[in-house]
């Protein structure tokens, strides 16, 4: 089957490079004439692991291209994949959807014969409508039938998430659409992809819905963990306690200093904003909005207090500034609220993060970068850890209390324990695991962080 993805961000790129591995025929548009010269040579803009490899092989076995040029790139498409962003509108909660609009008409100008239009964008309910609309309105003889299919990718393990989904979504309205879907995904039925055909509306909202309802069990364990502090209860017990029952799970269960990334914060914007615009306002969704960004602040506070109550004149180590291990995504991290407030309080910050550094250097002015984590540590009066790298699990701990200037740590993603971190002798502050010396309200002394 011959399919055009228009858009080569995070979700069209990896998407179109998939179902080229499938055997599918893609190409894959952009008008960043630049990107696409890149592309065409395998040069990847993202990271993301397992990415590069199949791109290559792709291009190579000529199942795989890249265009600026539109109008070619859909010409004789059977499927056309919109896969463009749909940011936050500045200065407003709903979605930007002028991306997927422009494609849509572009795409209406160009189509010569019937084709499937699928959104793969993230998008409010009842935008397929409109985009049905705009090609319409822009060709008005044209066949075309509009699916909602969003994309449920992991940054970091997208690759396995698109190759053994837990489900595919498929938002139809018509019979010749579903074959068409149906022969897209075929390859995925040998490896029993649960394939959920939906209502184009239906489908639409269920992107919204699971991303809400795991960014609230975020929010609902760092809730927890403020508890857990306060009565000298363990957070991570907790998780494994409650996350053992099935109704609940266990993922999602990691407390820490807030979430961000591409998708939960803008879709839990747009969620809110849509759902007020339909006179069914989404009052969990907005508390857990307000939560995260208060806790990413809160975050700060508990860096300065870790240090006696003031950073002014001290150096301060960072270890991980992406919004989550194995990629570069800068989006939304909770280190661009952390950061600069340590620098308002008086902080000198030095950084390293394994793959985020060189987009943290244009968004966190002032921070010096370090070539790595001992380089780091040096001659810090804390270190802070952000984000949960694999690699800063096995840092010769030894080696970083010998080269620090206090041997001050606040882990706020918890990777390590507590009594190995005071056996070193570190001032360990972490998340959710009581607090050293105090006593919580059923008078039991609270545990050590």
């Amino acid at each position: 089957m011959r399919i055009a993805m228009v858009g080569t961000g995070y979700v069209g790129l990896v998407s179109g490079a998939c179902l080229s591995d499938f055997g599918h025929e893609v190409v894959c548009i952009d008008n960043d004439g630049a990107k696409i010269e890149a592309l065409r040579r395998a040069e990847i803009p993202i990271f993301e692991p397992g990415l590069g490899e199949i791109v290559a092989n792709n291009l190579s076995a000529g199942r795989l291209s890249f265009t600026d040029d539109l109008a070619a790139g859909v010409r004789g498409a059977q499927a056309i994949f919109i896969a463009v962003g749909t940011p936050t509108t500045p200065g407003q909660e709903r979605a930007d959807l002028s991306y997927v609009f422009e494609a849509a008409r572009q795409i209406g100008l160009a189509m010569e014969n019937y084709a499937v239009v699928v959104t793969k964008s993230t998008v409010p309910v009842g935008t397929g409508d409109a985009i049905a609309d705009i090609i319409r309105q822009a060709a008005p003889k044209a066949r075309f039938s509009i699916v909602s299919n969003p994309e449920f990718l992991r940054e970091g393990s997208a690759i396995k998430d698109f190759k053994l989904p837990d489900r595919i979504v498929i938002g139809v309205e018509d019979d010749e659409a579903a074959r068409i879907m149906s022969d897209i995904y075929r390859p995925l039925y040998l490896n029993q992809g649960p394939v959920m055909f939906t209502g184009r509306r239906t489908a639409e909202l269920i992107k919204y819905a699971a991303n809400a309802y795991l960014a609230m069990k975020v929010t609902f364990i760092n809730e927890m963990a403020d508890l857990c502090e306060e009565v000298g209860a363990d957070v991570q017990e907790v998780a494994r306690g409650i996350g053992l029952d099935n109704r609940i799970g266990r993922k999602f269960l990691n407390a820490g200093p807030g979430f961000g990334g591409s998708c939960f914060p803008k879709d839990m914007l747009a969620l809110a904003e849509s759902a007020r615009e339909a006179n069914a306002p989404l009052r969990l969704v907005e508390t857990v909005i307000d939560i995260n960004e208060k806790r990413k602040r809160a975050m700060a506070d508990k860096i300065i207090r870790a240090c006696g109550g003031s950073i002014a004149g001290k150096t301060i180590a960072v270890l991980g500034l992406t919004f989550k291990p194995n990629t570069d995504d800068m989006r939304s991290a909770p280190s661009l609220v952390i950061v600069p407030a340590l620098q308002g309080a008086g902080a000198t910050v030095r950084a390293f993060d394994p793959k985020g550094g060189r987009a943290a250097q244009e968004l966190l002015p002032g921070v010096a970068f370090a070539e790595g984590p001992y380089d780091c540590v040096a001659g810090a009066d804390a270190l802070v850890i952000i984000t949960e790298w694999e690699a800063f699990r096995a840092l010769d701990l030894a080696r970083v209390k010998a080269s620090m200037r206090q041997p001050i740590v606040v882990d706020l993603r918890n990777i390590y324990r507590a009594e190995d971190m005071t056996a070193l002798g570190f001032v360990y502050d972490s998340v959710g695991r009581g607090a050293p010396g105090a006593t919580g309200v059923t008078g039991r002394p609270r545990r050590a962080k």
